[in-house]
């Protein structure tokens, strides 16, 4: 199972540029003004096996996963402003099995639509009791939870539409550089019909994969206190005609 993402995400690149059937964006997108950026220009330079090293056991560096990272509500010395939401799933390979000890890794603007970092030009107030990153590995049947605070939607540059609300989540394999990002959505928000991130995914099925689910079973009727949340589900498919769209 320790190959398990590695074998999953293999090849990425160079089946997106050949596969009629990929549910990612393509590289370059104009409304998804980034892309002009950072998307490649010339096709994939095909290297030899053994140009990099090979490692033979998961290493993440330096990084240390407490259990309480994925708890983004409780990282100051008081509560967060804002609804309160738990976001769980599975990471699942393209078989639909648990990809075991994936770290995830979430961050995400604050209830009032602002991300803490003084260079976000959002005019919006910042939260003294949030920061808006968490992480947390996978169990061995893939599960991962996060709670946290719904994040609000946050006007692009000036001449651009709002953003609806998103957490942008990243997934790495055994290695740092083997690393996935993309995004997810709430359900019913008008916000996703313009906006050019989620746009830039050519086939509506599978935008669709990126709107999280509300969970019923897992939100209690009544309210339960200072820990009562809402709970949304979002599995996360890595490889196969099923697989989660990759956003930035």
């Amino acid at each position: 199972m320790a190959n398990q993402f590695r074998q999953e995400t293999k090849g990425l690149l160079g089946a997106r540029m050949n596969n009629p059937l990929d549910v990612n964006p393509p590289y370059f997108h104009p409304a998804y003004a980034i892309t002009r950026l950072r998307g490649p220009l010339e096709p994939p330079v095909v290297l030899p096996h053994g140009w990099f090293h090979e490692i033979a056991g998961p290493s993440f560096g330096h990084v240390t996963v407490k259990p309480s990272d994925n708890d983004l509500t409780i990282q100051h010395s008081g509560p967060p402003q804002g609804q309160r939401m738990v976001l769980s799933g599975r990471v699942l390979d393209s078989d639909g099995r648990g990809v075991p000890n994936t770290l995830i890794e979430i961050w995400q603007a604050n209830s009032a639509g602002r991300y803490a970092d003084k260079a976000d030009p959002n005019f919006m107030p910042m939260d003294p009791n949030f920061t808006g990153a968490g992480r947390c590995f996978t169990d061995e049947q893939g599960n991962y939870k996060f709670t946290t605070i719904r994040p609000a939607a946050y006007a692009g540059p000036k001449g651009t539409v709002y953003r609806p609300a998103h957490i942008h989540v990243s997934l790495f394999g055994r290695l740092l550089s083997e690393r996935l990002i993309t995004q997810c959505y709430f359900p019913g928000d008008p916000l996703m019909k313009n906006d050019p991130i989620i746009g830039s995914i050519p086939n509506l099925k599978d935008r669709e994969r990126l709107i999280v689910a509300y969970d019923e079973e897992a939100t209690p009727l009544t309210s339960g206190g200072e820990n009562s949340a809402l709970s949304f589900r979002w599995d996360i498919v890595l490889r196969g005609s099923d697989s989660t769209p990759l956003l930035r």
